[in-house]
């Protein structure tokens, strides 16, 4: 899967990133490779479901997407 992550400089140093496409999905770093770590780290358990999350329909087809 890949996402767009906007890596920015801070005004007190270091970097934040921000994932558009995932409201609210924002870290922050010393340096870039830092940044990036924690973003991808944020982004893995934004992604991970949640058991209250998983919905049970009676009588309905349950699929996967792969994006």
């Amino acid at each position: 899967m890949k996402i767009k992550v906007y890596l920015e400089s801070s005004e007190e140093g270091g970097y934040t990133a921000i994932v558009p496409s995932l409201p609210d999905c924002i870290s922050e770093g010393d340096s870039k490779e830092e940044t990036l770590r924690n973003i991808r780290e944020a982004i893995e358990l934004y992604l991970e479901p949640v058991e209250d999350d998983i919905l049970s329909i009676a009588n309905a087809e349950e699929l996967e997407l792969v994006i």
